[in-house]
């Protein structure tokens, strides 16, 4: 789409033998270039970064470079260090509702936003391609982006994680159950946090005289991910599932990120049993947000007390049903099929009220 709008746009797929090999000498290939220059898997060749931050320093550059990958600049060596100050970050997720329409809630919930496994014939063809990608990122490109961890001790950490999904990270738990120490556990998390694997949701601190959990939550951004790696292939099977819940709520918290521009995302808990899934500061205001599996949630003391100590705006309960309705003068249940319309109100300064 954005090449579409431009007059001179160069492309090159580094997954792509023949363009590896243009650019084996990069300086020569792209400093002639004008326009929009795409490279499309930038993280397979890290080597380019030095010698685009030299072209990018050029007085009146003639191109623009639009760098697409996998994995996060802290994980790609050279990117963060190289074009420090030079690059902006856009972040995308797969398919959200936006997208697919509210319609298609439960398959994109089952399946994930990846679109081969959404767009699969059946939830088995899906539930393929999802063990397939996951065996390939940990045998093929993990290892390329200089990640030397055996696949298989990545790959056991990672399904840990998925059966720790939508809890509070316990370094020492994990780390005792890999046979490893707590920086090793913290640093196949980070390897798993850098390709867009695993979410690390920070935690929400407000001055009170109460002890609050400092640690991060920790999601399986893709649901579909989640539920290969736990052995749910179909809609019955998560239904039954004894992480029903926590499944639900890391899908309500990915599709509200997906559709609200905001970076400042956490999660709030006190030792004494309050907590708020999702907290959200936009526009200077702060919205809270419970993830409930439930035919009709009502408000419970937890939420009165995020609302009175966080001064939140409002708190939202988002559910799978179809009806919204007001429980509390700041609270409301929603239809998670309504995080859409309820991210545009917010962002033109109308709020969505019953």
């Amino acid at each position: 789409m954005l090449a579409a709008d431009e007059p001179d746009v160069a492309f090159f797929d580094l997954e792509r033998e023949v363009d590896r090999r243009k650019l084996d000498t990069p300086e020569q290939a792209l400093s002639p270039l004008r326009g929009l220059v795409v490279i499309d898997e930038a993280q397979r060749m890290p080597e380019l970064f030095p010698t685009l931050r030299v072209l990018l320093d050029r007085p009146n550059v003639p191109a623009r470079f639009l760098l697409t990958g996998s994995a996060s600049p802290s994980l790609v060596r050279g990117l963060s260090e190289s074009l420090a100050g030079r690059v902006g970050l856009v972040d995308l997720s797969g398919f959200d509702l936006q997208e697919v329409g509210s319609r298609n809630l439960r398959t994109l919930w089952l399946r994930g936003g990846f679109p081969r496994s959404y767009l699969a014939d059946d939830d088995a063809a899906s539930m393929d391609w999802r063990e397939n990608f996951i065996r390939m990122l940990l045998e093929r490109d993990l290892p390329q982006l200089g990640i030397t961890i055996p696949a298989t001790t990545i790959g056991r950490f990672w399904t840990m994680l998925a059966h720790y999904h939508g809890q509070n990270w316990n370094a020492a738990e994990l780390a005792r159950s890999l046979g490893a120490d707590e920086k090793t556990a913290r640093r196949y998390l980070d390897v798993l946090a850098g390709a867009f694997m695993v979410r690390p949701l920070p935690p929400w601190f407000e001055n009170l005289k109460k002890r609050q959990v400092k640690a991060p939550k920790v999601y399986v951004r893709d649901t579909g991910l989640l539920h290969a790696l736990l052995g749910v292939g179909a809609a019955n099977d998560l239904l039954g599932h004894p992480k029903l819940g926590a499944s639900w709520e890391g899908f309500a918290v990915e599709q509200l990120l997906a559709c609200f521009p905001s970076r400042q995302a956490y999660f709030w808990a006190t030792h004494g049993g309050a907590e708020l899934d999702l907290l959200l500061l936009l526009h200077g205001k702060r919205y809270g947000f419970e993830c409930k599996f439930s035919d009709a949630p009502g408000t419970t003391r937890s939420m009165h007390v995020a609302l009175a100590d966080l001064s939140l705006e409002h708190l939202w309960i988002l559910y799978p049903g179809t009806e919204r309705y007001v429980l509390d003068k700041h609270i409301t249940a929603l239809p998670a099929s309504e995080i859409p319309s309820l991210a545009n109100a917010i962002e033109s300064g109308k709020e969505i009220r019953p």
